[in-house]
């Protein structure tokens, strides 16, 4: 394997920006007002990079107030961004806060997700590349809509902590090669507090504001490489491939053009990731996968992300090596003897599968064939359920979810069991319809679904 070291730039993305100076620049700084900014974006204007600027310094002082905040993300959500404001916009929330320092010469990598109903990758892959003398400081988020987050995962496990100071970051870099951590006060701090009021104000789906959060987190981190997993379907924010692909574009170009090279993948988001949704579930899923088991889509897409950087960060060879090399480590246990000694380090204590609430069984009312699977209904079901938030401040229930049984183009039988939801409320006949009616069945048999849909590189001359 051939680890290669990479010049650092600090913030080449500033190149990008023009900006006033002088007594105009300062003269904007006294006489910009919240509500100017939102009604530019509101009538569809472009913003400029001191308004921007202005804007999210205002945010993380206190000076903008969250519900201005929440104003001009939806004015954004609405209008949309130009790739300069993308490009300021990521810039100043990663300026907001601090890099994270190198401990080492290895290479340092990641990868990301726009999440998608059933996505628990992030907890297998993180341990997997560790495994490969690499670095992965993973710094995710919780869970936005529908879909989960990372964190409200790992959190199901107990005692684990989302949250570490600089020197323990470092220190188990140097000793395990990764942890998954929250982005708190000192890194994107803007980013941080913007994320969690996106999620429950319907501002999520935009490109701009996607890119902008990702990429501030991911530059933070002064990674060498990053691999995107954007979702396409029914259960993604992003709900056909156009609209996929053009976020993926964005964020190659954004990241890529600030001096971290970046590789997108489009997958499949028509149909659940694996079979379970939900927090501690999907921890049981994750223990499968890296105990050599587990569901094959779940594996396939987690070895190809893994295998797609580790070649585009020339740590092996290529992308054939890297697959073989992958599906070891996971086989004969490397992959989660690094999960247990991650989570051991951040006060987790996982002595088997995590517990589940009551199960509960959804059965098929006819024979057929799966034609469809109502991603954004089981997502509403497990909110429903406390698997997921309405505000801010809501408390998960960390053993609810759904484990679903089929997969598009099953040929099933009548009474045959669709899914099993885990939960103590009592049978709730509207949840039990909801369920039902999620899995659409045809007569005639239905293709299966191809999980991996198209990868977009970055530009063959983009370096580090």
């Amino acid at each position: 394997m051939a680890i290669q070291k990479r010049q650092r730039i600090e913030h080449p993305i500033s190149t990008l920006i023009t900006r006033p100076s002088g007594e105009f620049a300062n003269w904007i700084a006294l006489n910009m007002l919240p509500a100017s900014v939102i009604r530019k974006k509101r009538d569809g204007h472009r913003l400029t990079d001191d308004e921007i600027r202005w804007f999210i310094n205002g945010f993380v002082t206190g000076e903008v107030a969250d519900y201005q905040m929440s104003a001009l993300a939806m004015a954004i959500c609405l209008r949309g961004l130009d790739v300069n404001e993308t490009t300021s916009l990521t810039r100043h929330m990663l300026e907001s806060g601090q890099q994270l320092p190198r401990v080492s010469d290895r290479p340092r990598i990641d990868k990301h997700s726009t999440g998608g109903l059933g996505d628990k990758v992030s907890l297998i892959l993180a341990p997997l590349l560790a495994c490969f003398d690499a670095e992965v400081p993973m710094i995710s988020g919780r869970g936005l809509g529908r879909t989960g987050g990372t964190l409200d995962k790992l959190e199901a496990i107990p005692g684990f902590q989302t949250q570490m100071n600089e020197s323990d970051r470092d220190a188990m870099l140097q000793d395990i090669g990764t942890f998954i951590v929250g982005a708190n006060e000192s890194v994107a701090p803007a980013d941080r507090r913007l994320y969690a009021l996106r999620d429950v104000t319907a501002t999520v789906e935009s490109v701009g504001l996607i890119t902008a959060s990702i990429l501030s987190k991911k530059l933070a981190a002064t990674l060498d490489a990053l691999v995107m997993d954007v979702k396409v379907g029914s259960g993604a924010f992003m709900t056909t491939e156009a609209q996929a692909t053009e976020l993926a574009e964005s964020i190659v170009r954004v990241g890529t053009a600030a001096g971290l090279p970046t590789t997108a993948i489009l997958s499949d988001m028509d149909q659940p990731l694996g079979t379970a949704i939900g927090n501690a579930i999907e921890v049981n899923e994750s223990l499968d996968v890296l105990n050599g088991a587990g569901p094959k889509r779940t594996r396939e897409l987690t070895i190809e992300l893994c295998a797609t950087l580790l070649a585009h960060a020339k740590i092996i060879d290529s992308i054939e090596h890297a697959r073989s090399a992958l599906a070891r480590y996971l086989d004969d246990g490397s992959a989660r003897e690094r999960f247990d000694r991650m989570v051991a380090r951040q006060g987790g204590t996982l002595t088997g599968p995590l517990p589940l609430a009551k199960p509960v069984v959804i059965e098929a009312p006819r024979a057929g064939h799966v034609r469809s699977i109502d991603c954004a209904a089981i997502g509403d079901v497990v909110i429903m359920l406390g698997g997921g938030r309405r505000q801010t401040g809501d408390q998960l229930d960390p053993s609810v979810g759904i484990d679903v049984h089929v997969q598009i183009g099953d040929a099933i039988d009548a009474n045959q069991p669709l899914m099993t939801v885990y939960t103590d409320v009592n049978e709730d006949s509207q949840i039990h319809a909801s369920l039902t009616e999620s899995i659409e069945l045809d007569d005639a048999p239905v293709p299966t679904r191809e999980l991996i849909i198209r990868t977009i590189h970055p530009p063959s001359n983009a370096t580090r």
